[in-house]
């Protein structure tokens, strides 16, 4: 299984999966823009676990952050 790394000799050493060059934040733009799992696998050659493993990175990122309503 693949995993994130971050390499300062790859992309400047933005968080990206391994063997490949498509950064974390790549991934959750294509999501976030409405591509769905299957349109993002044949676009970008990955698999399903490529993209689980950016969204568990997110999530370990994020774990134990308070939230707060963001102000009008």
């Amino acid at each position: 299984m693949r995993k994130i790394i971050i390499d300062q000799r790859v992309r400047h050493g933005i968080p990206i999966i391994e063997g490949t060059r498509i950064s974390v934040e790549e991934v959750l733009g294509m999501l976030t823009s409405g591509m769905t799992y299957e349109e993002i696998e044949k676009e970008y050659n990955l698999r399903k676990e490529d993209i689980l493993i950016v969204l568990r990175y997110i999530a370990s990122l994020i774990h134990g952050e308070e939230v707060r309503e963001l102000q009008k």
